[in-house]
């Protein structure tokens, strides 16, 4: 994959098929100590232990319409070469939650991507779910939950493409402006 933003639609794809409602996702760049920490967590279906520890094995998969599962190898692969690492604890009938870690400045570290054009394909297209959105940047911190969201313009806010495209752009704007503090 050709960026992280990638990796959180496969993992976030994910958990829509596990029944999630609700996922988190917070980005946390720190470039102060180095790191950057990607958490995706949901109140989907959950594994068990011994699932958990197949699921680097690309030949894994509860999937029935392929036999290949790779975002979670390919995660392990990018974080690892860059110094970091993925860690996945889930328990059925709770969740799941993804962990991966990247060394900042590693040359080997994937870009970012556009994180907040991927959470916004992740909203369009699952209206109903809600999303809690966090993004730090050295100790400065911006969170978007859609379920404020909806409160504010309705219960099928997110189904309209102008308020999500104007969200998106927020999303976007706030980035930019802890970035720059």
């Amino acid at each position: 994959m050709n960026d992280l933003s990638m990796h959180i639609l496969d993992i976030v794809q994910n958990s829509v098929s596990a029944g999630a409602t609700r996922v988190t996702l917070t980005v946390d760049e720190a470039p102060a100590t180095d790191m950057l920490t990607i958490v995706i967590g949901d109140n989907g279906k959950g594994m068990t232990a011994e699932q958990v520890s197949r699921l680097a094995d690309p030949f894994f998969t509860s999937r029935t319409t392929r036999k290949v599962g790779m975002g979670i190898p390919l995660l392990k692969q990018s974080a690892e070469q860059s110094g970091g690492e993925v860690r996945i604890t889930s328990e059925p009938g709770r969740g799941t939650e993804v962990t991966a870690v990247f060394g900042y400045s590693n040359i080997d570290r994937p870009p970012l991507g556009d994180v907040a054009n991927a959470l916004m394909l992740l909203v369009s297209s699952n209206p109903d779910m809600d999303f809690l959105f966090t993004y730090r940047y050295d100790g400065e911190e911006y969170v978007l939950d859609t379920a404020d969201v909806r409160e504010v313009f309705g219960k099928d806010a997110l189904r309209d493409l102008t308020i999500v495209r104007n969200i998106e752009e927020m999303i976007k704007d706030n980035m930019r402006e802890i970035r720059n503090c």
